[in-house]
């Protein structure tokens, strides 16, 4: 059985390497500057972002529930006159 030893310097080596990419994967593609979020300067050729149309509206809830509390106001003041 013939066990041999990888150099000191070699495991230092492949560590720093290790390091080095993980530190280059993780930095993505926007770069923080004296506190501001800046884009990558290659963001004129990244892949355009699909967003859903939403309604045009943007308050139909609050909309829809205040017709209705004018339509019952509305029959409320009806009913309560002869």
């Amino acid at each position: 059985m013939n066990v041999t030893k990888t150099p000191t310097w070699l495991r230092l080596l492949v560590c720093g390497l290790g390091i080095g990419m993980l530190t280059a994967a993780n930095t993505g593609c926007q770069v923080h500057v004296a506190g501001q979020t800046l884009p990558s300067p290659y963001y004129m050729d990244d892949d355009v972002q699909y967003f859903a149309p939403g309604p045009e509206f943007k308050l139909q809830r609050e909309a829809a529930a205040q017709k209705a509390y004018k339509e019952e106001q509305a029959l409320r003041g009806l009913q309560g006159q002869p």
